[in-house]
């Protein structure tokens, strides 16, 4: 039999057990990687396998080890760019093991949020990674009772099946207020993300730790309120011309929200950043391609992926795990210069 016929019927795993000498359990053993066995035996198995084209049974095989070789990713929505570049390496990351995620969105939703995860463990999913979220610890370490978790940007005391990813966001933040300042700005307004995202709230931090470092008042009429998305950069940014809010830069809570803020601008006429310099967060790929491309801090967010698919991998294995705060990177790009001229802040004023 050639590999180009077609593939019998049925093929057992006793079949592939007498085609290599070997006995069905030994097959099993090898097949579950449970046993050492000689080169020869392990060899004869394979051949016999790629013979016969062999599949094994993925439901017998998880009945048997308690397993299902599969790992829920729970997001908060999979069209954003943020998340598609962080699911890429997720699922990289899972491949290696032979790791199947099954990916989930909560859209932002507490309740969704929690029947997202109830339904990935009454799959009976090997471990669940979750990139950030609103659920209190508790909860989140009841739920890792039942299933090994790791969620991203939160730190968690030590819990058996329970990690946290924390990142620094507190820093990046300070470090892109702080470069808008070395700039010369002083009137810098901040675009925030959702009030009961942790991410955007230690962003609201750095941004007013940068502006008390430097002897800057911090003055709440320079804050608008966002969501993490560009209709609300979009939205955000007109209520600061509407409140007629004297400004020459712009940082903001994330990327997709600088592209809406920077879109108004665009629409008022005003240059960036010779008029209004503005920041991101997150340095998504595409933010390298705007028009003038995006000054942003940078997230590694495939390599968060990675890392945060290797942990819960080591949680289900119940291998120690380092957690580590993972550094963020300030790019500066071209959308910040010097405080515009007068002409600039009469535009600005109108």
């Amino acid at each position: 039999m050639t590999t180009n016929d077609p593939t019998p019927p049925n093929v057992t795993l006793e079949q592939i057990a007498r085609a290599a000498g070997v006995s069905p359990s030994t097959v099993s053993r090898i097949l579950n990687g449970t046993v050492r066995v000689s080169s020869a035996k392990r060899q004869a198995v394979e051949q016999a396998i790629v013979q016969f084209r062999y599949k094994p049974n993925a439901l017998a095989r998880s009945l048997a080890s308690g397993r299902t070789g599969t790992i829920g990713v729970l997001t908060q929505t999979i069209a954003s760019p943020f998340y598609a570049e962080w699911l890429h390496g997720v699922e990289d990351a899972l491949n290696e093991p032979g790791l199947t995620p099954v990916f989930v969105s909560s859209r932002w939703n507490i309740d969704e949020e929690r029947a997202r995860i109830e339904d990935l463990i009454a799959r009976r999913v090997d471990g669940i990674i979750a990139l950030h979220g609103q659920l209190d610890e508790s909860c989140l370490e009841e739920f890792s009772r039942q299933t090994p978790m790791v969620v991203l940007g939160r730190s968690f005391p030590y819990y058996p099946a329970l990690s946290g990813f924390p990142l620094d966001n507190v820093r990046g933040a300070f470090d892109a207020t702080s470069h808008l300042i070395a700039q010369g700005h002083r009137k810098i307004a901040f675009i925030a993300g959702p009030t009961d995202h942790a991410d955007a709230l230690e962003r609201m931090v750095g941004y007013r730790m940068a502006l008390d470092e430097a002897g800057i008042g911090f003055d709440a009429v320079r804050i608008e309120q966002g969501d993490f998305l560009e209709p609300g950069g979009v939205s955000a940014m007109e209520r600061l011309f509407e409140r007629r809010v004297a400004f020459t830069a712009v940082f903001c809570a994330n990327d997709q929200t600088a592209y809406g803020a920077r879109l108004v601008l665009y629409r008022r006429g005003l240059r960036v950043p010779e008029d209004v310099s503005i920041v991101g967060f997150d340095d998504v790929p595409t933010s390298q391609y705007t028009t003038p491309p995006l000054t942003t801090v940078r997230q590694p967010i495939y390599e968060i992926g990675r890392q945060a698919a290797e942990m819960i991998v080591q949680l289900i294995r119940k291998e120690p795990v380092t957690v580590r705060t993972i550094p963020l990177s300030l790019i500066v790009r071209e959308t910040t210069c010097a405080p515009g001229s007068a002409d600039s802040k009469a535009k600005l004023a109108d």
